[in-house]
């Protein structure tokens, strides 16, 4: 799976950016979906994940209630919607792929290359 990440800028605190990440290569409705985020100096961590369906999510706690993950599978696409943006969400934000299936924090089989967010303050 090729992946495609976009969407990101330079935003003030309390803004809201959509981030996409399109998929080519393999049949996208196979796989559940991620994304992960690294700050510099720090570790990558996740995010948010979709299963494969789009029926189940699960979310990083210092994001839920502000990131919404979704996903198109007819346009091979997932979504991050931020909202409430901080500036301890400035990162590098990746998108992943993992044949497991369901909205996990692990397991991530293909990665795309990142786009950047920044917050300020």
């Amino acid at each position: 799976v090729q992946l495609q990440a976009s969407g990101g800028g330079l935003v003030q605190a309390g803004g809201s950016l959509r981030l996409s990440c399109a998929a080519s290569g393999r049949t996208f409705s196979n796989y559940a979906m991620g994304w992960f985020r690294q700050a510099p100096g720090k570790e990558r961590e996740f995010v948010a994940a979709i299963s494969r369906s789009g029926g189940s999510t699960n979310y990083a706690n210092s994001v839920k209630g502000r990131f919404t993950i979704s996903r198109d599978n007819a346009q091979n696409t997932v979504y991050l919607q931020m909202n409430s943006l901080k500036p301890e969400d400035t990162a590098v934000y990746y998108c992943a792929a993992s044949g497991l299936g369901y909205a996990t924090s692990k397991g991530y089989d293909y990665w795309g290359q990142g786009t950047q967010v920044t917050v300020s303050s």
